[in-house]
């Protein structure tokens, strides 16, 4: 894109010679040659790193102040950069012949975007979102950073509030939406539960007629988002459109089954553990049938997909024990889900190494609910930063674990503030 264009794309003013760029980033870390830096005002300035940005290779940089490279560089002048960085996006994405899927959904939105693009690539040129890169900075990087000849880019949208993923819909303009679940996620900000189905179902109301609404039919509140949508509605899980059937775990908890679709039959072998990869798995293929993707061809694909670190990520020690990383993020919904994976493995000891859930309505309930499902599921439960579950914590969960051996399972979970996968790196170095 040359500069010029973009400047008057987004309602900027060029400062400096007209030069051409290719794509963006806001971190002067691993901004590559050629790109747009865009120094986003936060807890540090980014134009502070403008220098930095140009010595990484930068073409050009946004600015909403003065700043001492003008006289050497290309800038683009803006109110604000960060929404210059949206309103980018937004012409980027008007300019793209690409199919748009949008995923969102309390728990499993990561994986299934991981799954998505994996199941697309059989057939399509896909691009999808680095890890979580799922909010107003990283959604609108992402489309940036999207080849031209991409057919299908996928976008994660994640939501802390009522409106958010509206404003990540008017730049991103999803052709499919994909709702995983509503759960208890990000509650202490839009009053319960049931203003997370409300703000997730954003995603729904943003399609356009001649989009798909991709739902699970086993979420009764994800369910009913097909009453809020003109787009066409295609449903999956034990039930709807897409079906999971004859669903089997082997020692890892990693599942088999056989899916039903509008498109054939096949069965399913994923590599990621948990019971509830199915039911992202069976949202992948519905929206990689939905594209034009072949359903062999997706199915084979799903049997090699990795997905995000720190997600149900299994590591085997040297001692035989298996350690489950699974410390990006947590909420009592994902929580059950990593407990019944970890209760589902073949194992003679079962731990959980749990710190605490941020943003919720009931923080005491929901830590006490998780604690109490950790002792239906067999697995003994250490604390960690937090007494909330109801027990002692401990400054020293290796103490706590003592010696591990073959048949020992160690979860490790907690909110992304919590920062477990210091434990896990600890045990591994161990």
């Amino acid at each position: 894109m040359l500069a010029s264009d973009a400047a008057q794309g987004i309602g900027g003013r060029l400062i400096g010679p007209d030069v051409e760029f290719s794509g963006a980033s806001f971190d002067t870390r691993s901004i590559e040659a050629g790109q747009l830096f865009v120094p986003i005002v936060a807890e540090r300035n980014g134009h502070e790193f403008i220098g930095e940005a140009y010595a990484g290779g930068a073409a050009v940089h946004l600015t909403s102040e003065a700043d001492p490279f003008r006289r050497d560089h290309t800038a683009i002048e803006v109110a604000d950069t960060a929404d210059a960085l949206m309103a980018l996006a937004g012409f980027a994405r008007q300019r793209s012949a690409a199919r748009v899927v949008g995923v969102t959904g309390s728990v499993g939105k990561t994986s299934t975007k991981d799954l998505i693009a994996a199941a697309c690539s059989a057939q399509l040129r896909t691009t999808a979102n680095e890890r979580s890169f799922n909010n107003e900075q990283g959604l609108p990087i992402t489309i940036l950073n999207a080849p031209d000849d991409t057919e299908a880019l996928v976008l994660e949208m994640g939501m802390r509030g009522f409106g958010e993923i509206s404003k990540l819909c008017e730049i991103a303009r999803p052709d499919i939406g994909v709702v995983t679940t509503v759960g208890h996620s990000h509650t202490e900000r839009v009053g319960g539960i049931d203003g997370v189905a409300r703000a997730k179902r954003e995603l729904v109301e943003a399609l356009p007629r001649s989009g798909t609404a991709v739902l699970n039919a086993d979420d009764e509140r994800v369910l009913a988002m097909a009453n809020h949508t003109g787009a066409s509605v295609l449903t999956f899980g034990r039930s709807g459109d897409v079906c999971i059937a004859d669903l089997e775990l082997d020692e890892l908890a990693r599942p088999r089954f056989s899916i039903a679709t509008p498109w054939g039959s096949a069965d399913v072998q994923l590599l990621v553990s948990g019971e509830h990869m199915a039911m992202n798995a069976a949202a992948s293929i519905a929206v990689a049938g939905s594209l034009g993707v072949d359903l062999d061809r997706a199915v084979t694909a799903l049997a090699d997909a990795d997905i995000s670190g720190m997600r149900m990520e299994v590591t085997t020690l040297a001692s035989g024990a298996v350690v489950v990383n699974d410390a990006y993020n947590a909420n009592p919904t994902s929580m059950r889900a990593a407990l019944d994976a970890v209760a589902a493995m073949g194992a003679t000891r079962r731990y959980a190494v749990l710190g605490m859930m941020g943003e919720l309505d009931d923080v005491e309930g929901g830590h006490r609910e998780v604690a109490q499902h950790a002792v239906e599921c067999g697995i003994d439960l250490i604390a960690v930063g937090t007494d909330l579950y109801g027990i002692r914590p401990t400054d020293d969960p290796y103490a706590a674990l003592g010696q591990l051996a073959e048949g020992d399972v160690v979860l490790v979970k907690a909110s992304r503030a919590a920062g477990l996968e210091r434990v896990v790196a600890e045990l591994i170095a161990r």
